[in-house]
Order: C-alpha cells, then sequence, then structure tokens
C-alpha cells in the first residue's frame, strides 16, 4: 500500500491536471469495542456518501435477507473474511477507500477484541485521524481507554470519539455529555492533540453524513464534515530535514553518462536547491544540485514526496545513509529506548537478538532491558514484570549493531519508529515507537 500511496504522491506533484488524485488524502481509522458499530459506520459513510456501486449494494441487500436482518446490513461492505460475516465482527484490517468532492480516503477498519489489538496498531500506524466508537448505552469501557491510548502512542494528531448507538438511549443529551466527562477524566493523562465529540447513529445515518433531525440539541458538525476539513498540512514534521535513501540511481545510459542520484520519500522539513547539506553517516556536506520528481524538477521538495536528489559533489552514499541539514542532525546512537508494543504469539526474550528495520536502514539488535510494562486498564507502569508478550506494551532498551539516525517519535513518526523482526521466521513481532 505504501508503493500505491508513493505513486499517488508522485501524480499528485507533478503539476498535471490529475483530477480526482489532486484531492488531499487523509488516512483514518476506526476502533472501538466489540459491536460497537465500526463496521456498519463505515458502510453508511460508504453509501450516504454515494461510494458503492448499484451491483455491491445489491449483492448486500441479498446477504442481509440471507441472514435475517431487519435492515441492510452495510457492515457486509468491510467484513470480508468468512468468519467475519458469521460471527457479525471485524477480525482482520479491513482497507477501504472513497472520496467526496472535496478530500479523498483511506480507512482502515481495526478490529475490536482484545486479542487483535496488534492488528489495530498496524492501521492506525499511517493515520492522520482516528475514529473511536463508544456506545451510548456503554460509556466509556476497557477497550476505549485500550484504543485511546494506543492513538495517543502512535501519535495521531486527531481523534474523533463517536458516540454510536444513540437511537437506543432516546438520543439522549444527558447520555452523550456523561461520555464526554468520563472521556476527558482520563485522556488528560494521554498526549492528545485534538479531541471531537460527535453524536451519531450509524444504523440509521444520524449525524454520519447528514445532519440528525433526532438531536437538535447537537448544534456541532457531523463526522463526514470533520473528515473533509480536518486540518492535515501540519502533520507532517516541516522543520527538521531528513531523507533517508532508498536507492542510489545510476541509468548510465548515453543520454546521462555521469548521472547519480539518490532517491527516497522525504521523512521531514523542506529540502531546497542549492542548499547546503550533510550526509550521515560519513559527515561529508554537499550542496544540491537538482531535485527530481518524474522529469520534472523542482525547485524544493517536502513530505510525503518521493524525489531524486543529485548533489553537486561526488559522495560514496548507498541504501540506509541520511541527508539532512548540517546545523540540524538527529540523534545517532547505538542504545535506544523504545515503546513497543508486541505483535507475536511468541514472547519477546531477554538479550534475545532481532533483525530491526528503521526508515531504509536495517540492522540487528539485542534486547538489553524491559524498563517497566504498561497497564492498558489504568495506565499504570510496571516495573517488576519483565515478560512482554502477545498485543502487551511496554517500555524496552535495544542496542543496534550500528547506529541509527533517528529522531522522538513525538518529533516524527517516520525518523522515530522501528519494526523488529524474527530472523529465524522473518515475522514481524513488535512495533517500536523510539522514545
Amino acid at each position: 500500500m505504501e508503493l500505491n500511496n508513493d505513486i499517488v504522491v508522485k501524480q499528485e506533484y507533478s503539476g498535471k491536471d490529475t483530477g480526482y488524485l489532486d484531492m488531499e488524502l487523509l488516512r483514518f481509522t476506526t476502533a472501538g469495542s466489540v459491536d460497537d458499530g465500526k463496521s456498519t459506520l463505515i458502510g453508511r459513510l460508504l453509501y450516504d456518501s454515494k461510494a458503492i456501486f448499484e451491483d455491491q449494494m445489491d449483492a448486500i441487500e441479498q446477504a442481509s435477507l440471507r441472514k435475517g436482518d431487519e435492515h441492510v446490513n452495510l457492515a457486509l461492505l468491510t467484513d470480508g473474511l468468512r468468519a467475519e460475516r458469521e460471527q457479525g465482527i471485524t477480525i482482520d484490517v479491513a482497507y477501504r477507500y472513497f472520496a467526496t468532492p472535496k478530500r479523498k480516503f483511506i480507512i482502515a477498519d481495526t478490529p475490536g477484541h482484545i486479542q487483535y489489538t496488534r492488528n489495530m496498531v498496524t492501521g492506525a500506524s499511517t493515520a492522520n485521524a482516528a475514529v473511536i466508537l463508544v456506545d451510548a448505552r456503554n460509556g466509556v469501557v476497557e477497550q476505549t481507554i485500550r484504543h485511546t491510548y494506543i492513538a495517543s502512542l502512535l501519535q495521531i494528531p486527531h481523534i474523533i470519539i463517536c458516540v454510536n448507538k444513540m437511537d437506543l438511549v432516546d438520543h439522549s443529551e444527558e447520555a452523550f455529555n456523561n461520555i464526554v466527562k468520563d472521556f476527558g477524566a482520563f485522556s488528560e493523562k494521554l498526549d492528545c492533540k485534538d479531541v471531537r465529540f460527535v453524536p451519531i447513529s450509524a444504523l440509521n445515518g444520524d449525524n454520519v453524513v447528514d445532519r440528525s433531525r433526532n438531536m437538535d440539541w447537537y448544534d456541532g458538525p457531523t463526522l463526514i464534515y470533520l473528515l473533509e476539513n480536518l486540518y492535515i498540512a501540519n502533520d507532517h514534521n516541516l522543520t527538521n530535514a531528513r531523507f533517508p535513501v532508498q536507492y542510489v540511481v545510476r541509468p548510465q545510459s548515453n543520454d546521462y553518462p555521469d548521472y547519480r542520484g539518490y532517491a527516497g520519500r522525504v521523512a521531514g522539513g523542506v529540502f531546497k536547491k542549492d542548499e547546503k547539506v550533510m550526509v550521515l553517516p560519513s559527515g561529508f556536506t554537499s550542496e544540491i544540485d537538482a531535485i527530481d520528481l518524474l522529469g520534472t524538477e523542482l525547485e524544493e521538495a517536502y513530505p510525503p514526496q518521493s524525489v531524486t536528489i543529485t548533489l553537486k559533489d561526488d559522495i560514496d552514499i548507498s541504501r540506509g545513509d541520511m541527508i539532512v541539514r548540517e546545523d540540524d542532525v538527529p540523534n545517532v546512537d547505538q542504545d535506544i529506548d523504545l515503546m513497543v508494543c508486541w505483535l507475536n504469539e511468541r514472547p519477546m526474550i531477554m538479550g534475545g537478538k532481532y533483525a530491526v528495520k528503521h526508515t531504509s536502514s536495517d540492522v540487528r539488535c539485542m534486547v538489553k532491558d524491559v524498563n517497566y510494562k504498561v497497564n492498558i486498564n489504568n495506565l499504570d507502569h510496571d516495573t517488576e514484570d519483565k515478560s512482554v508478550g502477545l498485543n502487551e506494551i511496554a517500555s524496552i532498551k535495544i542496542r543496534t549493531t550500528k547506529p541509527l539516525f533517528y529522531d522522538s517519535y513525538k518529533k516524527n513518526r517516520i525518523t522515530g519508529s522501528v519494526i523488529i523482526i524474527d530472523e529465524a521466521t522473518n515475522e514481524t513481532v513488535g512495533a517500536g515507537m523510539i522514545i
């Protein structure tokens, strides 16, 4: 999916009239407890925004009749696995794409069960916003705290709390206000920058795309209005220039006999032509000669553009190196503290050796210590228990075989994140956020 997005980004910034591709992209994830209505909400968004083909709607109507549902079950639009449809739950992350006249969207519908916490981490890792559903009858529950904590941990800039099933509490303003109050009591402990609340009924469509006539006491925006108008231009770090090199371009053709470019995605800051830069780890400096994008030369490049940079001096640069500004160098170290969410059934091994992928760099590491584990239910830190198993979140210390060029995850979600891989099975076993 990242590769496809690279292509979209390149087309967006090519300066050509690409119509649909020119619209701004918002990635958002849905989360909530089991049966809170996540899949139904996405189905309602797709249906009310006219993003469903007639044959899809016919198939959903027939499937709903076969299941004996009283209403057209819009959740069937996202629950694609047979087990999901049989149980009426979400098991795997389901990605859906749709667009309105203002913006295009990628939705990650994540599971609600505790045992699928790792799936939520996967779906939320690249999100601009998190839509967290709360059942109006049950209020704030353990999974609400868990999912909000993960959204905070992953530094998702915008959180929208959708209080769903308002039709089952007679559209009560008091029930909605109580949930807003309860949520605020624990969210103060978290790093939540922008939190909004919307009372909805996904089943009936109240305040999803169309404003509800049943809740005239609510004068805020509908969910789709929020999603269309969230300001996400500042979600990228535009201050600290970071360009991890993914590939060295050497055409060796008659037209470009001496061309040497460095391709990658801008991870932070703004790079400008003729600007002085430094290459890590060598520390050599040069100036940017040109910035190329699909045959077009740019004056500057910024996140999340994928470009090729050429320098005025011949410097030995390879995949895994990083181009930065001379006066703004990231941390360079081998001893690194991480917040890790463990994604594998086999628990983490203290002193165990794992592969680590950080931006375009591949290294190996050893787990040196577990600083503490997080009790998701009350957000307390447990410093005694050193075991880390599936879906658990902990602060750990690792030592890498060679230095990484990194920022804190809070400062830059790209240069501040790593994935941990079991070398024996090549499975991704942990997602890490650098403290």
